[in-house]
């Protein structure tokens, strides 16, 4: 491990959030001495993030702990164009309204992690339809573009990906790392912003702003990469088959977020909680040493940290509670996912798939033919069961261990 003089860099260090560095001298050196304003780019297509942007989150949040300044920006202005990276076709898009809507929604969540204000390192958050809106197409070609070259856009695997599936890349889509690059030449003369920090795959996208803003300003400007988080048994941090785990609260229950991160696989509870918690790395490295059954009280440890920071303290006590009724004491939590169901009957199938436990039909009759289902704990096993409800008792309904719905009227 380095030995960086900096808090910030000896903090991201040690928890694991770096990739690469584009002068980490450098940048250890400035964030040493002085206040480093940096920013992490958030697009605006969906009213919630998922957990796939927590890391990102929670390295703005390392930031500030450390005595610098978080931006945030939302791509007010890129959402409309769509970031090719990572993506296999183009995104539909968004009216200017609808952007500004998920904006507002995603905020909230922010607001959780990061101390705003008017302070040298209180977090901003910034829209960059602020400048991009504004642009001039032909001043803006003079000016900015001269300074990419096709032959190294090309070379980019955000652009390769779809090319080498000779899938679609829009004329729109391939100046996204343009408009990126500019973000944070802009950034550098509004904000005085120094760093831009994102996911592996933002690295090509990094070099071209410090690269832009080294040949039109002279400015010196520093890039952070975290690595690509992944699960123990290498899925995207994030994917279930449910879907996404959204960070909103009215995109996805307290309880069900609490329970994610309650399922983690024994290899990734210390990783994690070193990544998504703010638990001392001493405390970390002991709950690490846990073996067999003990290390659930670290998965426990690990819900109630995270959803706490996401959720609030009292959403992650109830998510808690819940569970332990569930779980412990044969109960039904009174939190659990809940399905009302008017016509008083549903097929079991449905039920599963319109909870969110089963992708699809075919996945929840696997489920029923494996066993793995059960109401009020006994194992159906006909799929053309019909789940009748009564006015006044909910059927709980159970895949596997760990996932649990109450069925009402």
């Amino acid at each position: 491990m380095a030995d960086h003089q900096s808090e910030l860099l000896r903090s991201l260090q040690a928890r694991g959030y770096i990739h690469q560095i584009t002068d980490a001298a450098a940048l250890d050196a400035l964030a040493a001495r002085q206040i480093v304003p940096a920013y992490i780019g958030f697009d605006a297509t969906a009213p919630s993030l998922h957990i796939g942007s927590l890391v990102q989150i929670m390295m703005l949040r390392r930031l500030q702990q450390a005595g610098h300044k978080p931006i945030v920006v939302m791509g007010g202005g890129t959402t409309k164009v769509g970031d090719p990276s990572g993506k296999d076709e183009s995104r539909k898009l968004l009216t200017t309204e609808a952007i500004q809507a998920n904006i507002a929604s995603i905020f909230r969540v922010f607001e959780r992690f990061l101390s705003f204000g008017d302070g040298p390192s209180d977090a901003v958050m910034i829209d960059n339809a602020a400048w991009l809106d504004s642009l001039e197409y032909v001043p803006f070609l003079r000016d900015v573009g001269r300074h990419f070259t096709i032959n190294r856009m090309l070379s980019f695997d955000s652009v390769k990906l779809r090319l080498d599936r000779e899938q679609p890349l829009t004329f729109l889509e391939f100046n996204y790392m343009i408009l990126q690059a500019y973000d944070f030449l802009e950034l550098s003369r509004r904000v005085g912003c120094r760093l831009q920090m994102g996911g592996s795959d933002q690295w090509g996208n990094i070099v071209n702003g410090i690269e832009l803003g080294r040949r039109i300003d002279g400015a010196e400007l520093f890039g952070l990469t975290t690595p690509l988080i992944t699960t123990a048994d290498g899925a995207k941090m994030g994917k279930t088959a449910a879907g996404a785990v959204w960070l909103n609260g009215d995109q996805l229950p307290a309880y069900e977020y609490w329970q994610f991160w309650r399922n983690s696989d024994d290899r990734d509870v210390a990783r994690f909680l070193r990544l998504f918690t703010d638990l001392p790395l001493d405390e970390i490295a002991r709950l690490e040493a846990l073996q067999g059954a003990e290390i659930n009280a670290a998965k426990k440890l690990l819900a109630d940290a995270a959803t706490a920071l996401c959720r609030g303290d009292e959403a992650a006590r109830e998510a808690s509670q819940t569970a332990q009724a569930t779980f412990e004491q044969g109960g039904a939590g009174e939190n659990l996912p809940r399905l009302s169901i008017a016509e008083g009957a549903i097929g079991i199938v449905q039920a599963l798939t319109v909870l969110g436990f089963a992708a699809s039909n075919g996945e929840a009759r696997r489920k029923i033919a494996e066993g793995a289902v059960r109401l009020n704990d006994i194992v159906i096993k006909d799929e053309r069961y019909e789940i009748v409800l009564d006015q006044d008792d909910p059927v709980k309904i159970s895949l596997g261990k760990k996932r649990h719905g109450l069925l009402t009227r």
